[in-house]
């Protein structure tokens, strides 16, 4: 009988909608507004609280770690098995959509409404969580929460990290009300499932409705600072210039080149660039940046810092400046679990969705809950690959099919029908 139940997509798309009021930002039209959601912020409160009320309405208990993250359960029929976990974010960029981590929760919300209104009680209990930090937007590195909660990083450095305000995460936390008691990674889960729109232009192109997600690429974050010499704009020759904005520059192209080194592989980022003081007849004497890169491989990420860290040396002697690179954050690649993806897969076909398989170019909670759980991810097209943008945009029927992948894979893994991902 499980098989035959469906999420009512109309409710999904209503509560995707509602839930846009919080943080919401000008879009691209009044009905299709983009979100600025920062973790901890008031309106990540909440957003939080609405989602443990539509939690609670439904019977299902909300607890919350140390950390922040929340996580809302609904009964099994076996108190002692693990629970199945539908886990994403409901945090955004300081210019987000409404869509990119928020569909995989209210979607598990969805699952769980479906779940409980059918009368159904699966073996193990389903967990929905909404994992802390998961952008790094206001606090670095990204998914913070989810890393503590599989022991890649502890509690106290989580709660360290400090936003641009001189904030730390701790701080924040205490603000918002939401520092609960449980110790994150405290429980054990039987699996982690999350749906995400894919945030990438390929099942768009290919006219496909799922991705079934094989894995995540490789991810390394670094601060660069640059230090030149502050000098006057109108009395110092160019050629006695240690201009650090100059430098950063010729940094930014070689960082762009880098990115193009391996094509359809590699990839090269730089999202902050701040120069000081900040006085438009004065050269900087300092240039502050981030460098983001990614691989499929680790050979090749260590292939793309060896050329980052030659660049730097090289224009350092070329320009007098001085460079440092400071690693924040390193994820490496990650393989998802079989019997996830088989789960994923088999539900996909058997409801009659095209699909491929594909890796992740973004990183998600997923890569480190695969520590820790058996671990799957669901992609779902996006308008023209749009995401981290107030025009990030879904069809309703999309987030209905990825919904409904996601509730059957999670029922058959729940009762044990998890074959060998079939592509």
């Amino acid at each position: 009988m499980t098989q035959d139940l469906r999420i009512d997509g109309a409710r999904l798309w209503a509560t995707l909608a509602e839930t846009a009021q919080y943080g919401a930002i000008a879009g691209p039209a009044p009905d299709r507004p983009g979100l600025c959601r920062l973790t901890l912020s008031d309106e990540d409160a909440a957003m939080r609280r609405w989602f443990a009320q539509a939690c609670q309405a439904i019977g299902m208990t909300v607890t919350t770690d140390r950390i922040g993250t929340q996580y809302a359960r609904l009964p099994g029929s076996d108190a002692a098995l693990p629970p199945i976990a539908i886990g994403s974010h409901l945090d955004t960029q300081p210019t987000g959509g409404r869509f990119d981590g928020i569909l995989g929760v209210l979607a598990g919300l969805e699952v769980a409404r479906t779940v409980q209104a059918s009368g159904t009680t699966t073996r193990h209990p389903i967990e929905i969580i909404n994992w802390t930090n998961e952008e790094g937007a206001r606090f670095a590195p990204a998914m913070v929460a989810s890393g503590v909660f599989a022991g890649v990083f502890t509690l106290d450095y989580a709660l360290a990290q400090t936003d641009r305000d001189g904030v730390t995460m701790g701080e924040a936390l205490a603000q918002s009300g939401f520092a609960g008691d449980e110790t994150p990674g405290g429980h054990a889960l039987a699996a982690h499932f999350e749906l995400h729109i894919e945030q990438g232009p390929v099942l768009e192109a290919e006219a496909l409705e799922i991705g079934v997600v094989s894995g995540v690429q490789g991810i390394r974050w670094f601060d660069v600072v640059v230090k030149g010499q502050t000098c006057h704009a109108g009395t110092t020759p160019m050629a006695l210039r240690r201009d650090a904005l100059h430098a950063a520059a010729r940094l930014a192209i070689a960082v762009d080149e880098i990115g193009r080194s391996d094509p359809g592989a590699s990839l090269a980022t730089i999202g902050l660039f701040q120069a000081y003081p900040g006085s438009r007849n004065t050269a900087p004497g300092e240039v502050r940046m981030t460098v983001d890169l990614r691989h499929p491989d680790v050979a090749g990420l260590d292939q793309l810092e060896a050329k980052l860290r030659n660049a730097m040396s090289a224009l350092q002697s070329q320009l007098r400046v001085g460079m440092t690179l400071n690693l924040i954050w390193s994820s490496p690649p990650v393989s998802f679990d079989p019997g996830v993806l088989g789960a994923i897969s088999a539900a996909t076909q058997r409801l009659g969705y095209s699909h491929r398989a594909m890796l992740s170019g973004a990183g998600h909670d997923s890569v480190y809950t695969a520590r820790v759980a058996p671990t799957g991810m669901i992609f779902i097209p996006c308008e023209n690959g749009l995401s981290h943008n107030v025009a990030e945009n879904i069809t309703p029927a999309d987030a209905e099919r990825g919904a409904n992948v996601l509730l059957q894979a999670v029922l058959d893994y729940d009762r044990g029908q998890i074959p060998a991902n079939a592509g």
